[in-house]
C-alpha cells in the first residue's frame, strides 16, 4: 500500500527525509513584532533569535487552515499519517481534523489518521518515523494506527530551557503551579505528560545540573531502551544537545540516536540554548 506522512512544521525532521516524497511539512505561521515569516524551508534561525531578542513583545504562532491540510490529503497515497502538536498546545491538530473532515465531504473515503502527538518537536519526529517504519514492514492502516497510538502512551518528553517567558506569556504553563526565580540560576525540567500537557518534573541549580537531572529522569523511567531510539533537538546548542546524549547514552543501551537542530515552532518556545529529548 502507498503512504503519505504528514507533520506540522513543529515537527523536526531529518534533512534526507525532507525530500522524500512520503513526508510532506505544513507550516505554521511565527510573529515577532511586525516580522510575520512561515515555518517553511525558509526559516533562518539565526535571524530569528536576533529578532526575538531585540523585540520586547513576545513571539506568537499561528496553526495551519483546516483547508491548508486538506489540500495535503490530496494525494494517490492510500494512507495518510497525520502528525501535529499537542492539541493543549496548539490549534494545529483541530485544523488537522477539520481538514480530514473537509477532505473526506468533498473527495470521498480515504484512511487518514490525525495524530495527536501530546507532545511536540521531536516527539512528533517519533511518531512520524514510527509511522514509516511500520508502513514499510506493510502492516493493515488499522494496525499502524494501533501501534502509533501505544507507542504515544509510553513516549516520554522532557525538556530544559534557559529561558521559560515564551511559553509563560503565551499560556503553555498553565499546568505549572510555581517556578523558582531565574535569578537564582535554578533551571526546571519540564516534562510533557501523555495527555499533553507541561509539568515540572525536577529542577537544577545551572543548566549542567538540570541536564543530569534531566538525564536520570529518562534513564529511569524508559522501559525497554535497546528497542527505542533517543532523540534529541536543540536551539542553536550542538555541544549541549551531545552532553545529554552521553549523559543517557553512558547508562542504557538504546536502538538508536538522532540529534537535531529545532525549526521555527520549537525554537519559537525553546529559545535560545532549549534542549528537548524524546525516547
Amino acid at each position: 500500500m502507498s503512504y503519505k506522512i504528514v507533520v506540522d512544521s513543529c515537527c523536526e525532521l531529518p534533512e534526507e527525509l525532507k525530500k522524500d516524497p512520503h513526508f510532506e511539512i505544513v507550516p505554521l505561521g511565527i510573529e515577532v513584532g511586525d516580522y510575520r515569516i512561515w515555518d517553511d524551508e525558509n526559516f533562518n534561525q539565526k535571524e530569528f533569535l536576533e529578532k526575538v531578542a531585540s523585540c520586547p513583545e513576545c513571539p506568537k504562532s499561528s496553526c495551519p487552515s483546516p483547508e491548508r491540510y486538506m489540500n495535503a490529503y490530496r494525494t494517490e497515497a492510500e494512507h495518510v499519517y497525520v502528525v501535529t502538536l499537542s492539541a493543549n498546545l496548539s490549534g494545529s491538530y483541530n485544523s488537522a481534523a477539520l481538514g480530514r473532515n473537509l477532505y473526506l465531504e468533498t473527495y470521498g473515503e480515504k484512511d487518514i489518521c490525525v495524530l495527536d502527538s501530546c507532545s511536540a518537536s521531536c516527539g512528533e519526529t517519533q511518531l512520524a518515523l514510527l509511522a514509516r517504519e511500520l508502513e514499510e514492514q506493510g502492516l493493515p492502516f488499522e494496525t499502524v494506527v494501533v501501534k502509533l497510538e501505544e507507542f504515544r502512551s509510553r513516549m516520554l518528553t522532557y525538556f530544559v530551557l534557559d529561558n521559560l517567558e515564551t511559553l509563560r506569556k503565551n499560556g503553555r504553563l498553565t499546568g505549572v503551579k510555581a517556578l523558582v526565580a531565574s535569578t537564582l540560576n535554578i533551571k526546571p525540567v519540564m516534562v510533557g505528560t501523555r495527555d499533553g500537557r507541561i509539568e515540572q518534573a525536577g529542577q537544577g541549580i545551572g543548566i549542567k545540573k538540570a541536564l543530569q537531572k534531566m538525564a536520570d529522569a529518562v534513564v529511569k523511567n524508559v522501559t525497554e531502551p535497546e528497542k527505542r531510539t533517543l532523540m534529541i533537538t536543540h536551539c542553536n546548542n550542538a555541544a549541549r544537545a551531545e552532553n545529554l546524549r552521553k549523559l543517557i547514552t553512558d547508562r542504557i543501551r538504546v536502538k538508536d540516536v538522532l540529534i537535531m537542530d529545532t525549526a521555527g515552532i520549537s525554537s519559537m518556545y525553546a529559545n535560545d540554548g532549549g534542549v528537548i529529548v524524546t525516547i
